[in-house]
């Protein structure tokens, strides 16, 4: 079947013609989608995102113009955007939860150094950040996470991740030194 033969198939409801398109592009649409919800999304939700793409085709098929493109381009371009979609709605359902317990546990490694009230001072500063610089400074010195993988997640250039990072370290030193008098950190 050609491009052509598929879609009037699908628009007169030929599930065989839904097959064949399924068949040909479902790798295609999968190397999309997996390259936009990469680092971000699951096996599952790749899977679900071509899915989407292909009901997508069932249910819209009178929408594609094969005078504006191929039925590959199209689908292409549902993907992609089905992807981009799927991607937002990840990085708003990920965001980093901060639980002051989990994170005096964590910080127990630097006992030595810091005391329990510096941890509470440390904590409660990075608790005032706005957002994103909160989740920045938590993913990077929490988490770990590098910098081009939190610019992936919140959707920011990694330059705009260092300036952040650099001036809410500057904001952290300062609220600090100031409820400890002014004294150095």
């Amino acid at each position: 079947m050609n491009d052509g033969q598929i879609i009037l198939g699908i628009r007169c409801g030929n599930e065989t013609a839904i097959n064949h398109a399924i068949n040909r592009y479902s790798k295609l649409m999968w190397h999309i989608a997996a390259t936009v919800l990469q680092n971000a999304a699951t096996v599952e939700d790749i899977e679900e995102c071509v899915a989407d793409v292909f009901v997508y085709l069932w249910q819209n098929s009178d929408k594609y113009d094969e005078q504006r493109g191929s039925l590959k381009t199209w689908l292409s371009t549902a993907a992609k955007s089905r992807a981009i979609n799927r991607y937002h709605q990840l990085s708003k359902k990920n965001a980093i939860s901060f639980d002051d317990e989990i994170m005096i546990g964590d910080i127990a490694l630097i006992d030595e150094i810091v005391t329990a009230e510096t941890k509470q001072e440390l904590i409660a500063a990075i608790n005032a950040l706005t957002e994103p610089d909160r989740e920045i400074i938590v993913r990077r010195y929490y988490y770990q996470q590098k910098l081009k993988d939190i610019g992936f997640v919140l959707d920011m250039p990694v330059k705009q991740i260092e300036n952040r990072l650099y001036r809410s370290k500057l904001k952290l030193r300062e609220m600090i030194t100031c409820q400890n008098g002014g004294g150095a950190v």
